[in-house]
């Protein structure tokens, strides 16, 4: 496949680095210490239109494609890989979830505010009990007969406490395990629905992850996604187009991080000359922009099969397990370049570092991942 950008996909490059560097990078540091979301820097995003890249102008986007969509992403978290995560999710799950298995009338409800920035999405499925295993979800949607009746508590959620539209995984029928579940649309302001605990994490810190809780809460039926009975494949389904949101940001903090150590190596000086003119320092250096690129072309390639609209599932996931593991690994040897100022917060790299984590686990673990790989590696062969 050829990933050479056009003169379109070039301007949204720079658009997104300009509002990364001019708009994000001032406060960055800040946000990160108190642990602080910038609600202005979400409508930002939407005024700019990155919000709406993949999605059609009949629904509010900009009628661009998942590329276009990942190397926004990609430019916004080398520096705030927290507003970063709120973008994917939003983007990549909520409104996906909405696009692919939503109505008319659901799209055209819903679909424009999130993608203009008024309004912020999320997405239900990790529960308490049921984090890789799906299965053990207990969120319950009881059907009445107008509304269904939903109870139960989602945790993780990010984007909880602002957002609007929830994206929610429930059991319509117990019974039946996974083949119980379905998929809903949740308005936030609806009485019986509650923001729980804000979790402290160790990074992504002004990013906003939180409880949320479901009190007898009536959802009216025509708020059903789709089939009854099918959120189980609807949530896998929308954790791929997630999953390439991931890499895309993990693929964003090193890509930063290894842009930090670069220019430090190049003006740091220890036994009189530049520690990159060490040829262990400018190997290694060599070594992780290989796989940065090796990962870059990992990603688009599962962005241009989405956008051809091939089947993607398996190069989502590799795509995912390549570019988090690589941004664990760049963002490390970059804090050990700089040595003590490596490990200060003023340089960068340790936040980056911390965020980095993260990606190795969330919208399916690494393990994950390659449990996906090696049944699709298998399925094939049969």
């Amino acid at each position: 496949m050829d990933f050479k950008l056009n003169d379109s996909q070039k301007a949204i490059v720079k658009s997104a680095r300009d509002f990364a560097y001019n708009d994000l990078l001032p406060g960055v540091l800040e946000r990160d210490r108190k642990g602080e979301y910038d609600i202005n820097l979400w409508k930002k995003l939407g005024e700019l239109g990155f919000l709406g890249l993949p999605y059609p102008k009949e629904y509010g986007g900009t009628g661009n494609g998942y590329l276009e969509y990942v190397l926004a992403l990609q430019e916004i978290s080398k520096v705030d890989a927290s507003v970063g995560i709120s973008y994917s999710i939003s983007t990549s799950v909520c409104c996906g979830g909405i696009y692919n298995y939503g109505n008319e009338e659901q799209k055209k409800k819903y679909l424009p505010a999130l993608l203009n920035g008024e309004s912020i999405g999320a997405f239900g499925l990790t529960e308490a009990g049921a984090g890789s295993d799906a299965s053990n979800l207990k969120t319950v949607a009881e059907e009445k007969d107008d509304h269904y009746l939903l109870n139960g508590t989602k945790i993780f959620t990010t984007n909880g406490p602002y957002c609007k539209y929830y994206f929610v995984i429930a059991s319509t029928d117990p019974t039946q395990g996974v083949r119980g579940l379905s998929a809903f649309v949740v308005d936030t302001d609806w009485e019986g629905v509650t923001v729980g605990a804000i979790e402290d994490k160790m990074g992504l810190r002004s990013a906003q992850v939180s409880d949320m809780h479901f009190n007898n809460v009536k959802v009216p039926k025509e708020n059903l996604l789709g089939e009854k009975g099918k959120g189980f494949v609807y949530a896998m389904e929308s954790l791929d187009c997630g999953r390439v949101g991931i890499a895309a940001q993990a693929l964003g903090i090193a890509k930063g991080a290894f842009n930090e150590a670069f220019e430090y190596i190049q003006q740091r000086e220890q036994f009189g000359k530049p520690i990159y003119k060490n040829q262990y320092v400018s190997f290694k250096m060599a070594e992780l922009k290989t796989k940065i690129q090796a990962a870059e072309f990992m990603l688009y390639n599962a962005a241009v099969l989405h956008d051809e609209g091939l089947p993607f599932s398996e190069e989502a996931a590799m795509a995912k397990l390549m570019c988090s593991d690589v941004a664990m690994e760049v963002t490390v040897e970059a804090v050990q370049f700089m040595g003590g100022n490596g490990y200060m917060k003023p340089y960068h790299v340790e936040r980056m570092m911390r965020d980095a984590k993260i990606t190795q686990i969330y919208e399916g673990t690494n393990e994950i991942q390659k449990l996906v790989i090696s049944n699709s590696m298998f399925r094939k062969k049969k």
